[in-house]
């Protein structure tokens, strides 16, 4: 699948590009030790969220573009999420189809249709391993989702208890969960709560939250990543395009990550460690940068400057789709299933003016001193060296997409799918989000709309379909025309350097 790998990674830059133009106070930090056993200590022991992995298989699965994972992955997978927890099993790549029509091309099953056949596969697998007698409390089938199949196991987490597999006989460890309870895309817009509202000529649905009771799960979640971590409050236009930014500069970074950033994750409240319930823990890596200046960083000399000058105050802007002004999460349970709201709370608005002036000062500092860093007049003659995109360059090295983590823009060409001619049928995503945008976002709209005026919340009838469209728009419009732009554009790439 390197062709569609590529396609996706250049799905992903090219959204970010079109939005990137367009303290935790409150929080409790997982208390994470790695010692010379390399077990991986947090919260009671009696949490069954913390049971051990024990010495059992792991299954591996893919994101969207990756049905089978490779060795790297694999390594990659065990070093940074499963060997820290005490894992000392083998891990086998589990092959789903995680296809995702158009991204992975327009002969593709869409993302429901793949996540049904990956749930077969799924609940299949783990059901023979138990039934082999290979996995049982002490060593149980550990199961790795990476997005699209992270809701493959959501979905199958469902099933299995309705079969009456144990919870101690499987663990989940999840990464960009689109099902996250509190900022999943999937849950977000499970609106009116509980209904499941399917986009059919989009292949999606958006089918609710990962459930927290069922098996012992981690989940992972990058900030600001745009699949897992969306704004609760959509009609902040800067919470969202960072969202869309945080797709491909968040979404795909997970097996690039540093251990000392999954050591630092800050565990969420909800979570199972915390409570004393639940079966689930929560984990929010936070970043660095805003997703939607990134685009800004990799501009030489003023690049930097600029983005720095900007992320201060634009931060708060973003954060405030979260309810808050300092953190890019929302500040409720992550356990407990939160579609979006209108506005966030009037404490919280009252903070922003100050936070702005104080952000200000702090913008025009931080520019100031990347203008007298020697450094940012350095100008490396390939364009890929620039740090931005490290993180994507080594997870494209360990999907196997290109042969060295640091390529040339010459090496990164060359593997570039072969040039062919588009027909027709590459406008079809035109069509399909056209037809979405005006026949079942307008439904999707009413019932919103009415379930809101039912409740006797006039202002949340008119306002949660604003709210809510100007969240869904910009996602089906960079699905639906940035996936025929790419058809055309990447196979006349190498002929314009």
């Amino acid at each position: 699948m390197p062709g569609n790998g590529l396609r996706r990674l250049g799905f992903g830059v090219l959204s970010t590009v079109g939005a990137g133009l367009l303290g935790l106070p409150s929080t409790i930090h997982a208390a994470v030790a790695y010692g010379d056993d390399t077990t991986f200590v947090i919260g009671g022991s009696s949490d069954v969220a913390d049971s051990p992995l024990g010495d059992g298989t792991a299954f591996i699965m893919g994101p969207t573009g990756f049905p089978t994972p490779n060795q790297g992955y694999l390594n990659a997978v065990d070093a940074l999420y499963l060997e820290p927890r005490g894992f000392g099993g083998t891990t086998q790549a589990l092959t789903t189809p995680e296809q995702f029509n158009p991204v992975t091309g327009l002969d593709s099953l869409t993302a429901d249709q793949s996540v049904a056949q990956g749930q077969q596969i799924l609940v299949s697998a783990i059901e023979n391993q138990i039934a082999s007698g290979q996995a049982d409390t002490a060593n149980p089938a550990v199961i790795f989702g990476y997005s699209q199949s992270s809701v493959v196991s959501s979905m199958a987490m469902q099933q299995l208890a309705e079969q009456g597999v144990p919870s101690g006989d499987v663990h989940f460890v999840l990464v960009g969960d689109s099902s996250n309870p509190n900022g999943g895309l999937l849950e977000r817009f499970d609106v009116p709560a509980g209904t499941s509202p399917s986009f059919p000529d989009l292949g999606t649905t958006f089918s609710g939250a990962t459930p927290d009771n069922l098996y012992p799960t981690d989940i992972y979640t990058l900030e600001y990543d745009g699949f897992a971590d969306f704004p609760q409050y959509p009609i902040d236009p800067f919470a969202d395009l960072n969202a869309v930014a945080g797709v491909a500069w968040e979404h795909d970074a997970y097996l690039s990550l540093d251990p000392d950033q999954l050591q630092n994750a800050v565990l969420l409240p909800g979570s199972a460690a915390l409570t004393g319930e639940g079966m689930t823990n929560y984990y929010m890596v936070p970043v660095d940068n805003l997703p939607m200046l990134d685009t800004f960083r990799l501009i030489p000399v003023v690049g930097n400057p600029l983005a720095d000058l900007l992320q201060p105050d634009l931060k708060v802007l973003v954060d405030l789709g979260y309810g808050s002004v300092t953190d890019g999460w929302s500040q409720g349970a992550a356990d407990v299933p939160t579609t979006f709201g209108l506005f966030p709370s009037l404490s919280v608005l009252e903070q922003v003016p100050a936070a702005l002036v104080q952000g200000t000062q702090q913008g025009i500092t931080d520019a100031i001193d990347d203008l007298l860093n020697p450094q940012n007049y350095e100008v490396n003659p390939n364009i890929l060296a620039n740090p931005v995109l490290t993180p994507l360059e080594e997870q494209a090295y360990v999907f196997g997409l290109i042969n060295t983590p640091d390529p040339t823009l010459a090496e990164l060409l060359a593997q570039l799918p072969p040039a062919v001619s588009p027909g027709p049928e590459v406008l079809q995503p035109v069509i399909d989000t056209f037809n979405a945008a005006l026949t079942e976002l307008p439904a999707y709209d009413y019932n919103i709309f009415v379930d809101q005026l039912e409740a006797g919340n006039l202002l949340g009838a008119i306002g949660d379909p604003i709210a809510a469209d100007m969240a869904l728009i910009p996602y089906a419009l960079t699905l639906g025309v940035l996936t025929p732009a790419l058809d055309v554009l990447l196979p006349l790439l190498p002929g314009l350097f």
